[in-house]
């Protein structure tokens, strides 16, 4: 229903707009010369403009660039950011325990480890934990120990889904029903078929055909997908996986990254889940690295009475920085004074105002487009029905339409996540914030519409 010439002129408009906005941002990137792909980590070439932003300052939901222009910040560093940019009780625990304290890393475990472990058992009821520098090496962890435990080589992942760089995971689904390395992955070790399994969200028919070969060791598995654009369990879908996984000897691995967002204690508190295994990081640790993987007491029991495991020295559950007492310090403010209780309950009514005045927008303007919201976060779509698995998501995806309103909002200072539709709240985040993006949706749906 979007006129492509209209869009593109528009879209002219809006990236020489932003190169005149911006000048000291692309001098910068261009001067980069000693930079892969002139950014620090390539992720950060996923732009809608010529160059990216570079950052100046940043303070709750608040963005503020060299340039000197100040954004509503909705992306909130995809997650990493999810309790607002430097919280003040996450910046006085690191400045005491690195300034004060000194050792942040010095290998020897502290008292606040037990802390977090055991908020985290309260808030998600899996009891053993440790801890990494990110979500993906806490996933890579938590699947060598599946694969030890079981005995069974393969790990089983949705279509499309997204546990960070972990090789395992990036595999689709093919027309047959069976799986085939996701396009564009760079240097795998080997045939990810040899590896993994696949099944489509929300398909519990193929995960069963797969989980039958008997070679499955864990399902790793988001209890929602975000990262391809939010798609919704239907009910009866997640306790229909975990009553295959049993019957099938699989054990089930949560990965709360980044549904963390529907509650204090993500899906699996909020849903009534009963993984086995479960991965969280990015917030967690309030914008200082941080990540973890936690187990059942049973399963830790099982692991630790295995005497042919080096769990301690090569086994390749653990890293030099991991566990260490600066980011577990942050781990214990963000926890315990940042992402409580209560500031979900504020984030979460923030974006239930953002997701209806979407709505509402889309439907004034008759678009055949949806909108789904996960706890604090919303994201809209540009299909009538809201996709139902990562396959369908990953085909109603319009790069075009995502650039042109990513480009439109942050030139009129609205930050959305690069990749996707996605807007996040913070504790920080206010409904003057959810106000003045939902008026700057409409006047570029309004614009486009002509």
């Amino acid at each position: 229903m979007i006129a492509r010439d209209r869009l593109h002129e528009l879209m002219a408009r809006e990236v020489a707009d932003f190169a005149a906005r911006n000048p000291l941002s692309e001098k910068a990137f261009g001067a980069a010369e000693h930079l892969f792909g002139r950014v620090p980590m390539t992720w950060m070439n996923k732009r809608a403009g010529a160059f990216p932003l570079y950052l100046d300052s940043a303070r709750g939901a608040r963005v503020t660039d060299i340039d000197g222009h100040t954004y509503r910040d909705f992306a909130l560093g995809d997650t990493a950011a999810m309790a607002g940019h430097s919280p003040r009780a996450t910046v006085e625990a690191v400045q005491r325990r690195f300034a004060e304290l000194g050792g942040a890393t010095a290998m020897l475990p502290t008292e606040d480890a037990e802390w977090v472990g055991a908020e985290l058992t309260r808030r998600f009821g899996v009891s053993r934990w440790s801890f990494s520098l990110t979500a993906t090496d806490a996933n890579r962890w938590a699947i060598r120990i599946v694969r030890a435990v079981t005995g069974r080589p393969k790990i089983l992942v949705n279509s499309y889904c997204y546990h960070g760089s972990v090789d395992e995971s990036l595999i689709v689904t093919t027309p047959d029903g069976e799986g085939a390395a996701r396009e564009g992955n760079v240097g795998a070790p080997c045939d990810v078929t040899l590896t993994s399994r696949v099944a489509e969200f929300n398909d519990l028919e193929g995960l069963e055909r797969q989980l039958a070969h008997g070679d499955v060791a864990a399902v790793l598995m988001e209890p929602a997908l975000t990262n391809i654009g939010i798609v919704l369990p239907e009910p009866g879908y997640l306790e229909g996986v975990r009553e295959l996984t049993r019957r099938y000897g699989t054990l089930l691995i949560n990965d709360e990254t980044h549904t963390f967002s529907v509650g204090p204690g993500g899906a699996t508190k909020a849903w009534g889940l009963d993984p086995d295994l479960l991965v969280i990081g990015k917030a967690i640790g309030g914008g200082i690295p941080a990540g973890a993987y936690a187990m059942s007491a049973e399963l830790a029991d099982r692991t630790l009475r295995r005497d042919d495991l080096d769990l301690v020295d090569m086994g390749g559950v653990g890293g030099t920085m991991a566990g260490n007492a600066l980011s577990v310090a942050a781990m214990r403010a963000t926890l315990e004074s940042v992402l409580t209780d209560d500031a979900f309950t504020h984030m979460i009514d923030l974006a239930t105002t953002y997701t209806a005045g979407i709505r509402a927008t889309i439907e004034r303007h008759d678009l055949p487009w949806s909108v789904t919201q996960l706890g604090a976060r919303s994201e809209y779509r540009f299909s009538a029905t809201p996709p139902r698995n990562g396959t369908e998501s990953h085909e109603v995806h319009d790069e075009e339409l995502d650039d042109y309103l990513h480009l439109f909002l942050a030139n009129r200072g609205i930050l959305l996540t690069p990749f996707h539709n996605m807007a996040l709240m913070s504790p920080e985040t206010t409904a003057d914030d959810v106000q003045a993006h939902l008026d700057l949706f409409g006047e570029a749906v309004a614009t486009l519409a002509g």
